[in-house]
């Protein structure tokens, strides 16, 4: 398996030069992974910069590679964002993971109407603080030059707000028309995913009279872990990016 890892500050990373990375990542990297003098990786700033190299030191709290090579990888246009309804079970989380792995450039928890799972307090800080980490080791699982955002907790005002400045796409199995079909035009998509019990009548008009358009994955009813994923990749054969 390659072996990716990240560090946030790699400006100044130029062929010949050296590139060390300590903290946790190194500590799992040596401790966890093995990863030891000799073996060649690649570690990324998580904002298109990748630099390939050989491991020159390693110790439980640092290793050292030389830059190899050095790669800088443009951000995909149209970008792509979830916006992942709020679910039990870890649903969301799981969505916010295999989404990650499929190259959405973006997440947005969305505390809908029919959403179980509420983040009130400080709960909210650490929704967010734990989105972030899964999007981040899901990056380095699938060798992504970048890590996807994750945005603020978002009520319908604000996906009514984003409809109108994107393309939103909502996702309803009682749609007519299906995402298969959707033909690109150059806007940004914003895919919305209800929870288990779906995206509320309400939510739906509101969405629609805001620029929204409705669409559906086919004749089943996916669960709110697997359609925000599975809507990306029939969005990534649409945009040409597999």
């Amino acid at each position: 398996m390659a072996h990716f890892y990240l560090r946030d500050e790699l400006s100044g990373a130029e062929v010949g030069s050296a590139v060390s990375v300590s903290g946790a990542e190194a500590r799992h990297a040596v401790s966890v992974s093995r990863l030891g003098v000799g073996d060649r990786i690649s570690v990324g700033d998580g904002a298109g910069l990748v630099v390939d190299g050989v491991v020159v030191a390693a110790a439980p709290t640092e290793f050292v590679i030389t830059v190899e090579s050095l790669t800088r990888f443009p951000a995909a246009t149209p970008a792509i964002w979830l916006a992942q309804a709020l679910a039990k079970g870890d649903r969301d989380e799981q969505a916010v993971q295999q989404a990650t792995e499929l190259g959405v450039d973006g997440v947005i928890p969305w505390a809908a109407q029919r959403s179980i799972v509420k983040w009130e307090g400080n709960k909210v800080a650490k929704g967010v603080q734990r989105w972030e980490a899964i999007v981040r080791e899901a990056t380095k699982q699938s060798i992504r030059p970048w890590i996807p955002e994750v945005a603020d907790l978002a009520s319908g005002a604000v996906l009514a707000k984003l409809a109108a400045e994107t393309r939103m796409i909502v996702l309803d199995p009682g749609a007519e028309t299906s995402l298969s079909d959707l033909e690109p035009d150059g806007r940004d998509i914003v895919l919305v995913v209800g929870p288990e019990g779906g995206v509320s009548p309400a939510e739906l008009s509101r969405l629609a009279a805001a620029g929204a358009s409705v669409w559906n994955l086919g004749p089943n009813v996916l669960r709110t872990s697997t359609a925000g994923p599975a809507a990306i990749a029939v969005l990534n054969t649409r945009l040409g990016r597999w």
